[in-house]
């Protein structure tokens, strides 16, 4: 859930419209209108419209995932099964899968790229958090870098699924899953290689200069947006 439950309440308003008007300002009026809200206080709570109602339904979507994982039994499964299992349970948090679809077209759009992309690393990082991940080094960000990759391609192939109880997309995100395991174990191999040793001193140590943000919400992203001053 959001922080305001105002804007909740007008994201389940706009739903409806968003299948045939997508994340548009015709949705956010319709949305105003039937939630009964101050038009006003309605831009004061989204001051870009449907575009903050599209960024609210996603983090929505994050919210009872992390929920989910938070009653989730994990302990008997591998770290990577811990991954494909927050993923799933990210896929099934979503209620309207058109409401996806309009906004994966609104946030492929070139001026909103930067803030979808905000949105999927924003996914990644919960996933993240919410497995306990505790790195403070280059690999807090490489980590959710290959995330938000694996993540995307997956919603991208969800959308065109229609097996049935979503089996084919279970199966993708294993195998791509997989191919992350497949990529990591490279990189540990690589590591023991004769041409490769020379620089692991020096790359060890350009790796711990790096340090997570104390604070993801101050981080500069792309996408960031801070409203006006």
């Amino acid at each position: 859930m959001n922080d305001d439950p105002m804007i909740d309440q007008l994201v389940d308003a706009a739903l409806p419209h968003v299948a045939f008007d997508g994340w548009s300002q015709t949705a956010f009026d319709a949305a105003v209108r039937d939630s009964d809200l101050d038009p006003v206080q309605a831009r004061t709570l989204c001051p870009r419209g449907a575009v903050d109602l599209a960024i609210a339904f996603h983090k929505r979507g994050d919210a009872a995932m992390v929920a989910a994982l938070g009653q989730a039994d994990l302990s008997d499964m591998r770290f990577r099964d811990k991954v494909a299992h927050a993923i799933r349970l990210r896929i099934r948090a979503v209620d309207d899968k058109e409401a996806v679809r309009r906004g994966s077209a609104l946030f492929a759009l070139p001026h909103m790229a930067p803030e979808g992309a905000k949105l999927i690393w924003g996914t990644a990082d919960a996933i993240w958090n919410a497995l306990g991940d505790t790195l403070h080094d280059v690999n807090w960000y490489t980590k959710r870098l290959t995330l938000a990759g694996v993540y995307s391609s997956v919603v991208l192939y969800w959308l065109g699924d229609d097996s049935v109880d979503m089996q084919a997309t279970d199966a993708f995100i294993d195998r791509r899953i997989d191919n992350v395991m497949q990529f990591e174990k490279f990189k540990a191999q690589a590591k023991d290689n004769p041409f490769v040793k020379p620089f692991a001193g020096v790359l060890g140590r350009m790796a711990s200069a790096v340090k997570p943000p104390k604070d993801v919400a101050d981080m500069d992203l792309p996408g960031t947006w801070r409203g006006p001053n």
